[in-house]
């Protein structure tokens, strides 16, 4: 793989456990600290980064460890709806579950959970039960009406102070979740509420990555970030808080803009100026410790791969509204974003040599198939590799025994996968299983390879390849049937495919 690197993760981790160890003395040696975005399994970031460590915040949390307390947060609502986090097609609840055996194998484990908004829903006690008969600790906070603006009612006994209190007794205590909307910064605000009744001056500061302050608003790493954030509506300006009391340009986001005002005073109202010195936020910029920007050690490769995941950020929105799931709205905000930066679609070199595929192979069975799929992928070397449908087999699944075959330098004649495998798979999926069609998906193919490698030396070599297909770039002419998602997914490849379907039935399998 391309082992070029526009990001220098150990500068930007010393750079990030300074800002944070620096805030926390401001604080009197206790600081909530909200992380935005993801804690680990950082893609978005890797990919408008290159070189950046999808879990080098895990890495941060490792060089802090003694000092930090963790607490996750999650939406009753989101609990309710099942809301899904959109990297791992998982829901919010079970993105929860991940979360914390994740950072267990890295050695960090969580204080507690916190539930947040709770209004009874039944599904958020049945996840409140299973975790506390797990051995995690559970903490209910509840509705406030009027919040944030209602102030008066906020800062009082019916407001944070309803809420349960979670000790903590590190000096550091990161609050996270699964995604947006999880209730993190009013989980910081009612601890702090809670912390300065008992007469602990306990400070706030949010660490999120993007969008990154001290580069310019129009950075392609930043208009990237815009996308990623497209079906929220949210998008980036200059903070003009920060830039009234400074004559300094800083960008932050149109949320933390809007509810500064707001947050400044609650902030005030807990703090209680009158009895204590804590240090004053005067712009949504001063509240964040992020310091990515400086991470940055080759901005033209970064500019280059922030335009790529513009493009990619379109295909997946176009999928999803074609789907149902997204609206038109957000597909054309990031076209229009993409325009901006005079991006198009076609600049993803993946993408021309996948549609020519599906015009080959349409051509060549002259329509006695239906619908004709292509695919394609650009390996470490640059190289870019084809693939197609046929009887036997869905694109993806062509593509990736292609793929493996140039990579362990196998001629193209030589067959990976036994026919008598293959034919036993087609019988039980036609003959026993009532399946539409016999063609393998790649979840299928994957399958047929290592059975095939058990007896076939050539395919085994073809199979220890496979890893080397991760964060490569792959296109698809159709939106991919299940298995064939879940395989790209199991592979690491970044995947975007035309919002077409790959067959006329609505209900595909």
């Amino acid at each position: 793989m391309n082992k070029k690197s526009g990001f220098d993760n150990e500068k930007y981790l010393k750079e990030q456990t300074a800002a944070i160890l620096d805030r926390v003395k401001k604080f009197g040696n206790k600081l909530y600290l909200e992380f935005g975005g993801k804690l680990c399994f950082d893609f978005h970031a890797a990919r408008v980064l290159p070189g950046y460590d999808p879990n080098v915040k895990i890495r941060l949390l490792q060089l802090l460890k003694d000092k930090i307390d963790i607490v996750l947060c999650i939406y009753s609502g989101d609990i309710e709806k099942g809301r899904v986090r959109g990297d791992f097609g998982i829901t919010y609840d079970a993105a929860t579950l991940k979360l914390i055996d994740d950072l267990r194998k890295w050695g960090l484990d969580i204080l507690a959970v916190v539930i947040t908004r709770f209004a009874g829903q039944s599904s958020a006690i049945i996840f409140k039960n299973k975790l506390e008969r797990r051995g995690v600790k559970v903490h209910l906070h509840y509705p406030i009406e009027g919040y944030p603006a209602n102030v008066d009612l906020i800062v009082s006994e019916k407001g944070f102070g309803k809420n349960e209190y979670i000790e903590t007794k590190k000096p550091i205590v990161i609050v996270t979740g699964p995604g947006p909307g999880s209730g993190k910064l009013a989980t910081c605000f009612s601890q702090l509420y809670h912390e300065h009744k008992k007469g602990i001056n306990a400070g706030y500061a949010k660490f999120e990555t993007f969008p990154i302050w001290n580069i310019p608003l129009k950075h392609p790493v930043n208009v990237a970030y815009e996308a990623a954030t497209a079906d929220i509506q949210d998008f980036n300006l200059v903070d003009p808080f920060h830039l009234n009391k400074y004559s300094k340009t800083a960008i932050n986001y149109n949320r933390d803009v809007e509810s500064f005002p707001i947050l400044k005073l609650i902030l005030s109202r807990i703090f209680n100026k009158q009895t204590n010195n804590l240090p004053t936020y005067n712009s949504p910029t001063d509240m964040g410790v992020n310091r990515a920007g400086f991470g940055i050690i080759d901005d033209k490769m970064v500019q280059e791969a922030a335009k790529q995941e513009l493009i990619r950020r379109y295909f997946r929105y176009n999928a999803e509204y074609v789907s149902g799931i997204e609206k038109k709205e957000t597909v054309e905000r990031v076209a229009l974003l993409m325009g901006e930066l005079g991006v198009k679609v076609t600049d993803r070199v993946v993408v021309g040599p996948a549609r020519k595929a599906a015009e080959e192979a349409e051509a060549k069975g002259k329509g006695n198939m239906g619908i004709y799929c292509g695919a394609a992928i650009q390996l470490g070397s640059g190289q870019i590799i084809a693939g197609k449908n046929s009887k036997l087999m869905h694109a993806a699944s062509s593509l990736v025994l292609n793929a493996i075959k140039v990579l362990a330098n196998i001629p193209d004649g030589i067959l990976l996968l036994s026919p008598h495998v293959i034919n036993q798979i087609a019988r039980l999926k036609e003959g026993i299983l009532n399946a539409e069609s016999e063609s393998l998906d790649l979840e299928e193919a994957l399958i047929a390879l290592s059975i095939s490698a058990t007896t076939n030396h050539t395919a085994e070599l073809a199979m220890n390849k496979l890893v080397e297909l991760n964060g490569c770039e792959v296109h698809i002419t159709h939106i991919p049937t299940p298995g064939d998602e879940v395989g790209l997914k199991r592979l690491g490849v970044n995947l975007t495919s035309d919002g077409k379907f790959s067959s006329p039935n609505l209900f595909v399998t």
